[in-house]
């Protein structure tokens, strides 16, 4: 089994709920695990009754486990920090104000989330030596795939913008000093080298997500999460990620054949239209089907949370089987 487990799925589909039980199941098998929110819904918090934050936390009542729910507007800011800190130190003071200017407009565009939060995704994973598994309730599949397909994306952007820096500076130079202080210049040009550090970080995730990661959807058997999932299978295999298994979430129980009444009637129709949809995830995807969880009626925490942990049938080794690899 590969230590980073992703699980990922349209909003409202039960990917907290799936991604905590099987983080729960891991750390019960003696396996020290890390359960990683990306989700900015955040709803960790609410399965284990207890706050977590931007740092691991042992999660209480549960040994081997530990979570932590990454703030993506606080990775945003500190992303941005990051960049004014050092851009401001390669410029002269005349322009810090428009860099500033320019800074805060990037905060606002699209992919100011995905990019701050892939930094934070790359610390994670980096700083995972003291656990055998990692898991990932990710952010709805959108959010998700963005974030997954940017490797592939920013190594290439990485290469192009170093090109183009090399090209200034030594341009530069020569006008103003010469060939050799112009290669002087180039091996030591801090930008440079912070474009170096940007793209060895992602080669390292583009690395690990292919050689060390495994990818399950959650989806609940409406036309609306089917689709997407399909789209999301497509999106994945595009940048050379598959997807492990399918979890079908929030499934309508069958009720009695004694059972009457209005709601009896509803619940029976609905039972037999999920079934029906069932049938067809079986059969038009390939993916294999991890388990199939049936919706309960209180909210999944405590015991419940141990239920759905027993059903899914996604591998999990042992602390031995893994020390012994």
């Amino acid at each position: 089994m590969r230590k980073f487990v992703f699980f990922g799925g349209k909003g409202g589909v039960g990917k907290t709920t799936v991604s905590s039980a099987y983080g729960l199941k891991c750390a019960e098998r003696g396996l020290s695990t890390l359960l990683v929110s990306t989700d900015p819904a955040h709803s960790t918090s609410d399965v284990f009754d207890q706050e977590f934050g931007d740092e691991p936390t042992p999660v209480e009542g549960h040994e081997n486990l530990h979570a932590m729910e990454i703030d993506p507007e606080a990775e945003i800011e500190r992303h941005m920090n990051e960049i004014r800190s050092s851009m401001g130190d390669q410029v002269s003071p005349a322009i810090v104000n428009e860099i500033d200017r320019q800074i805060e407009l990037a905060h606002r565009t699209p992919g100011a989330y995905e990019a701050a939060l892939f930094d934070r995704f790359i610390e994670v994973m980096r700083e995972s030596d003291g656990y055998d598994r990692v898991v990932f309730d990710t952010s709805p599949t959108g959010g998700t795939l963005r974030l997954l397909a940017l490797p592939e994306f920013l190594e290439s952007w990485i290469d192009r913008l170093a090109d183009k820096r090399r090209e200034s500076v030594d341009l530069f130079e020569k006008a103003a000093i010469g060939d050799r202080k112009a290669r002087a210049r180039l091996e030591d040009d801090p930008i440079i080298a912070r474009l170096a550090d940007r793209k060895e970080k992602f080669e390292f995730a583009g690395r690990t997500l292919r050689e060390n990661a495994a990818f399950h959807l959650v989806l609940n058997p409406d036309e609306l999460s089917i689709e997407e999932s399909r789209r999301a299978i497509d999106e994945l295999e595009a940048v050379g990620l598959s997807v492990d298994g399918l979890v079908i979430n929030k499934v309508a129980p069958k009720p009695d054949d004694d059972e009457t009444g209005t709601g009896a009637d509803y619940l029976r129709e609905r039972h037999r239209t999920e079934r029906d949809r069932l049938e067809r995830i079986r059969s038009e995807f390939s993916e294999p089907i991890a388990a199939t969880i049936e919706q309960r009626v209180s909210e999944i925490k405590g015991d419940l949370l141990e239920e759905i942990a027993a059903e899914l049938g996604i591998e999990v080794e042992t602390a031995e089987a893994t020390a012994s690899v």
